[in-house]
């Protein structure tokens, strides 16, 4: 069976570009019709797949780069790895630290290029969930005039934290139609000893965990002509489902881009994305974004030293880029389990796929030729999807409602507990397993959440190992 969708998939280019249509098509057949060759294939990462399944799956570069590609990218990943030091030193390649951040390295949040979790308890330094902030009565637009537009819950010396971050849950149960049960934790987000005074009740408030980095060079490899044809803002096919793109502003080209990256898909390239990230975690800034993150009303955080103007250079910086783009996707595992292809078909009647969209072609002129013309899943249609008040942060991002949400990718997803050590799903790690992360699907997935709920258990178990083995 394996060797037939392999064949058909190396020869049906045309094919691979009508998936979508065909998936959608299916949801309203037998499971036994869906062409499993549109859903899955061993390379999810088309030639650029690693074969690894250890700890370091996520870290492996993509296998078909050069061996100058091959330096460059150990050189991005010197970088990603390393801790940055405070302003002055005498290692002047990695200093400018703060004056307020998160985190030291891009590391800290992405062990092992993998996926953070949210703290266990008070006392848990983990690091790789974060606050976004927002002003009232901005609708989101505006950053919190006292502190900016994320917390930092660190500083160097001689500057405030600017607060400190505590999460309780509490549990709802629920149950399934065949009395199987199940419980969900809704989560609770307070900042205590806020430097610059309260909060204004109104603050919104968006929490963010730091997603794995494997695949992101071809995500950003796949056409923009291709996202924006399977977006439906109207939903004019009528099947509940309305994605539509998020357009961003690409500083470095200076015009209007797609967004691709981040939870509400605010960053057009894996540079922009990686430039972002030094700043408002780590307090590095670059040609992008050259101003330190000090918001007016913190002197002390103005008034410190810093690293150089800017703090991280462009060659510095498109080395770490090209690193966490060239990061390669693990290959699936078990494509050849009679559970799996059980689990991909529920996958497909469930209208799971209408977002997270399992095929792609990239683009045969992307800049970078390792991520040219391949045949990837990646499981994500790159759209912004209402999915629910019970996952609505209420804080608009860009064009993004304070209910929307961009489809992740679910590569690699299966292999989030080896590499990262826990099971922690959905924008703020609220989930505990990937059932209860389909649990929490609301919105424009509702219909898939309720086709799963009414499955029977052996079906949801299927469909499940279909996820894990991504």
């Amino acid at each position: 069976m394996y060797l037939n969708r392999r064949a058909r998939r190396m020869g049906a280019v045309g094919i691979l570009l009508a998936a979508p249509l065909l998936l959608l098509a299916s949801c309203g057949r037998g499971a036994d019709d869906i062409d499993l060759a549109l859903v899955y294939d061993e390379l999810l990462g088309g030639s650029t797949t690693a074969f690894a399944k250890g700890r370091s799956a996520f870290e492996l570069s993509a296998r078909n780069l050069t061996n100058e590609e091959r330096r460059a990218f150990e050189v991005g990943d010197s970088f990603f790895e390393q801790n940055w030091v405070t302003a002055p030193s005498s290692t002047t390649a990695r200093d400018g630290l703060g004056p307020a951040f998160n985190a030291q390295s891009c590391s800290s949040c992405h062990t092992h290029d993998g996926r953070a979790r949210p703290p266990a308890d008070d006392s848990d330094p983990a690091r790789g969930l974060l606050l976004r902030l927002s002003a009232a009565g901005t609708g989101g637009t505006a950053d919190d005039h006292r502190y900016g537009d994320q917390l930092q819950d660190r500083a160097i010396i001689g500057v405030p934290p600017e607060g400190r971050l505590v999460i309780r849950y509490e549990e709802a149960p629920g149950e399934y139609p065949d009395g199987h049960t199940f419980s969900l934790r809704h989560p609770t987000y307070t900042i205590l000893e806020p430097a610059f005074g309260p909060l204004h009740p109104d603050t919104m408030i968006s929490p963010r965990i730091a997603p794995s980095t494997i695949g992101m060079g071809l995500l950003e490899a796949i056409p923009e002509a291709r996202i924006h044809e399977l977006s439906d803002p109207d939903d004019a096919d009528g099947d509940g489902i309305s994605g539509r793109p998020d357009m961003v502003w690409d500083i470095r080209h200076d015009r209007p881009a797609l967004g691709r990256f981040g939870w509400k898909a605010g960053q057009p390239t894996v540079e922009q994305q990686s430039a972002a990230a030094f700043l408002e975690d780590i307090g590095i800034t670059s040609s992008l974004f050259p101003n330190e993150n000090c918001p007016p009303r913190q002197p002390a955080c103005r008034s410190a030293p810093n690293g150089g103007s800017p703090e991280i250079p462009d060659e510095r910086l498109d080395k770490v880029a090209f690193y966490t783009g060239a990061l390669a996707v693990p290959s699936m595992r078990g494509v050849d389990d009679p559970q799996v292809e059980r689990g991909a078909r529920m996958f497909v009647t469930a209208g799971c796929g209408a977002c997270h969209t399992p095929r792609h072609v990239t683009a045969d002129d992307h800049p970078i030729r390792p991520f040219r013309s391949q045949i990837v899943f990646p499981y994500t249609d790159l759209l912004l999807h209402d999915m629910g008040e019970d996952l609505a942060d209420g804080r608009p991002d860009g064009l993004a409602s304070g209910r929307e949400w961009r489809t992740p990718p679910l590569w690699g997803i299966g292999l989030i507990e080896t590499v990262s050590g826990h099971t922690n799903f959905l924008h703020d790690g609220r989930a505990r397993s990937l059932e209860e992360a389909i649990l929490w699907h609301g919105g424009e997935a509702d219909a898939s959440r309720s086709h799963f709920m009414q499955m029977p258990a052996q079906e949801r178990a299927a469909l499940i190992r279909f996820l894990e083995s991504l």
